[in-house]
This record gives C-alpha cells, sequence and structure tokens, in this order.
C-alpha cells in the first residue's frame, strides 16, 4: 500500500537539499573532478572517471568527493603494484583542495540543471506563507551563487551549507540550527533530500522527513532508507 505523504499544512517551515533534490548537478561535480585531476597531472585519469563513479562520491561535501575521486583514480593507476592509496591520497589532498575550489568555482552552475516540479513546489510553499531554507553540505559561498544562478535564491528564507556549522548531514546539527534560524520547531520542519544523510539527519533532530526518487543516495535504493514518505517530483507535495 502506497505511503501517504506528509501534507504541507501540518508544517512551519520546509528545509530542502541542494543536490540531488533541487538540481541535478552531477555534470558540474564531474567537470570540477576533471579539472582538478588535470590540473594535477593525471588527465588520463580524469577520463577514466566517469559521471557514473561520480555519482556515489555526491552528498557528503566536498572533502568526501575529492578524497574518493583521488583513490578511485589512484587505485586503478596502481592496479598492478603494492600501493597505500590511503596514505597517497592524503599527500595530495591539499592541493587536490584547491585545485578543485578553483575547477568549481569557474563551472559552478554551467552544467547543472533544475529538476522539473521544483519551480510549482517552491511557488507553492510561497502561497501557503511557508518559510523555506536550502540546507546542503556544499559550500555555502557555492550554494548561494549556484542558486542564485538558477533563479532559486529568492524562495529561501535561509541557506546553509556544510560549512555554516561545525558538523554536516547527517550529524543532526545543521537541521537543529536551521530550525532555530527558521523559528520552527523541528517536529513541525519537513525535511525534503535525496540520500540517506538527510534521513539521519532528520530523524536524529526530530524532523518529518520526505525523500525523492531521483537524486544521489550513495548507490542505495531511495526507498531503503527510512523516511515518512517518497515522490518522484517536488511537485507531488501537497
Amino acid at each position: 500500500m502506497p505511503m501517504a505523504l506528509p501534507s504541507l499544512s501540518s508544517f512551519d517551515a520546509v528545509v530542502l537539499d541542494l543536490d540531488g533534490t533541487l538540481l541535478d548537478t552531477l555534470g558540474d561535480f564531474a567537470a570540477a573532478v576533471q579539472g582538478m585531476l588535470s590540473a594535477m597531472d593525471l588527465p588520463a585519469a580524469a577520463q577514466g572517471l566517469s559521471h557514473a563513479d561520480i555519482e556515489p562520491m555526491v552528498g557528503k561535501g566536498s572533502e568526501h568527493l575529492i578524497r574518493s575521486a583521488l583513490a578511485h583514480v589512484l587505485q586503478g593507476h596502481a592496479s598492478h603494484q603494492p600501493f597505500d592509496a590511503t596514505a597517497e591520497v592524503e599527500r595530495l589532498y591539499a592541493s587536490a583542495w584547491q585545485a578543485y575550489q578553483a575547477c568549481y568555482a569557474r563551472i559552478n552552475g554551467m552544467n547543472a540543471q533544475v529538476y522539473p516540479g521544483v519551480d510549482q513546489a517552491l511557488a507553492r510553499l510561497a502561497r501557503l506563507g511557508l518559510p523555506a531554507a536550502c540546507l546542503t553540505n556544499k559550500p555555502v559561498g557555492f550554494a548561494r551563487v549556484l542558486l542564485e544562478r538558477k533563479g532559486l535564491l529568492p524562495a529561501f528564507a535561509q541557506v546553509f551549507g556544510g560549512d555554516s556549522f561545525e558538523r554536516k548531514k547527517p550529524d543532526p546539527l545543521p537541521l537543529l540550527k536551521t530550525c532555530e534560524a527558521l523559528g520552527t520547531l523541528p517536529h513541525r520542519t519537513l525535511m525534503v533530500g535525496d540520500s540517506v544523510n538527510d534521513a539521519l539527519a532528520a530523524r536524529a533532530a526530530g524532523c518529518p522527513v520526505v525523500l525523492v526518487s531521483y537524486g544521489y543516495n550513495h548507490g542505495r535504493p531511495i526507498r531503503s532508507v527510512d523516511a515518512d514518505g517518497y515522490v518522484d517530483s517536488l511537485a507531488e507535495l501537497a
């Protein structure tokens, strides 16, 4: 029997994830990672890293993405000899971080698209008078620029990123702080995301959570994640 979605009338505010929920940004991540590897004189490795390889790495912050991408390509290079990939990743990480940040700043939004149903959902929230916040593990500076470039920034009363607080999702702290900034109680604040990170943060914070079916969930089926509902489009929220 299909699960009944929580009604928006039950809430005082809505918090939405960004990557994989509002925007398909996989192309941006792939371009930034490939640019990072090329800047580090690993162009052959960049060619061997596909969108399908990168997708499970997305959603846990830039640090995780960079380390995962480096580990993937370094393991490929060293498949026929003894090799400590973890140590090599840490040796390269600082320069990789700088290269990635520079690449992402140049291409932020160029390969990203707003998912169908997002504009309708944000318009509905506005009509209902429900304040919305965007809470992402992406650095907040990148998040605000991306939302502005896609015309979505005015829809949000608050925008917080992975560097806005001491900890990132799936820790509940960012969501609790976002509720505090919105002036709402967690149990009256709906979290909408695309991954187990969003669900775990919501459960720990005491927020109801709805997950979209089309985002990035680290290669795991979204309906295997504990949530209060699932949607194929944000337009289904009512």
